[in-house]
């Protein structure tokens, strides 16, 4: 798919991750991003809620981010679209977690040191086709 192909197919839709978290755009105008994103993965900070997302994009460039609260925390992807995929990597930054302190202990939050506040990867992302409603007899 060359640069004009990738542009031209848009960012609006649903777009799933090789873990079956879902980012969902629902507006691309004016070069902006928006939609909401809903991680599939219990052990990340964004687990159980759907957030706002909030972006730019140039051709096939896009960068999208977003945040919550308790714990407060912050994703940044910036990706491109190469053959129908959102090829993105990711920094999340992360001000606590929920773990045990010690092999064992039951879970309780914690301050997060810098060292371990960051974490950084890549995801790939697939559109998801829409099926079509069906007809009303």
């Amino acid at each position: 798919m060359t640069r004009t192909e990738s542009a031209s197919a848009g960012w609006t839709g649903r777009w799933r991750n090789q873990y079956g978290s879902m980012l969902t755009i629902t507006d691309e105008a004016g070069g902006r991003l928006r939609g909401s994103f809903r991680t599939a993965l219990e052990d990340s900070a964004f687990a159980g809620s759907e957030v706002e997302v909030t972006g730019i994009h140039v051709g096939a460039c896009a960068h999208f981010a977003f945040a919550r609260t308790d714990p407060d925390a912050i994703a940044s992807f910036t990706g491109l679209l190469r053959e129908g995929r959102l090829e993105a990597m990711w920094h999340v930054v992360t001000d606590r977690a929920v773990k045990p302190p010690r092999p064992g202990a039951p879970a309780e939050p914690f301050t997060l040191p810098w060292p371990h506040a960051v974490l950084t990867n890549a995801d790939t992302f697939t559109r998801c086709l829409e099926t079509p409603p069906s007809p009303v007899a």
